[in-house]
């Protein structure tokens, strides 16, 4: 069982623009079945965990509907409402909700959606065993960032799908100063 943090980034490494836009992501020719894929990708989830900010991204692109099955966790701090009998929201540390996830998880993988700072929690716990990324040919300049902590990754796969660099990456552990 990995925990694996697949999102896409900008070349410049955020995630979404200032304002939590992913337009720069969804302009972008993607090959559904090419290297790195979503749809393979997701067969081996058996649980989810993102932020608030995810969240609400999801259920606004969403039309409100939410569109994963497998159990997730929300971390936030805001008054938000489950949309889903398989949402929970959670404000505890990363390590009890790695523990339950994996538990809801039947032996499948778990994906930490986003965002950036969640992931690097994850990191730091020791919990994160991988990041797959999409890299979008794209500079913004500023927004919400792709990791929030320094940290060291070991590059395993490499491969281009479209307007993409996609790569897959070993979490080493956290980068030390000096």
């Amino acid at each position: 069982m990995r925990t694996t943090y697949y999102t896409a980034t900008t070349l410049d490494g955020f995630l979404a623009d200032e304002h939590d836009s992913l337009d720069w992501l969804l302009s972008q020719p993607n090959d559904d079945d090419g290297p790195l894929n979503y749809g393979e990708f997701i067969e081996d989830i058996g649980a989810i965990a993102m932020g608030a900010t995810t969240y609400e991204w999801v259920l606004a692109h969403e039309d409100g509907a939410w569109p994963y099955e497998l159990p997730a966790w929300v971390f936030t701090h805001r008054d938000l409402a489950p949309v889903a009998d398989s949402v929970r929201l959670t404000s505890a540390p990363v390590t009890e909700v790695h523990a339950a996830m994996t538990e809801a998880a039947g032996g499948k993988d778990l994906w930490v959606v986003g965002g950036g700072d969640l992931a690097a929690q994850f990191a730091a716990a020791g919990l994160l065993d991988e990041v797959i990324v999409y890299v979008a040919p794209v500079l913004l300049g500023a927004g919400r960032p792709l990791f929030t902590r320094p940290f060291d990754l070991e590059l395993l796969e490499v491969a281009r799908n479209q307007a993409f660099l996609c790569a897959r990456y070993r979490v080493v552990g956290a980068r030390l100063d000096g």
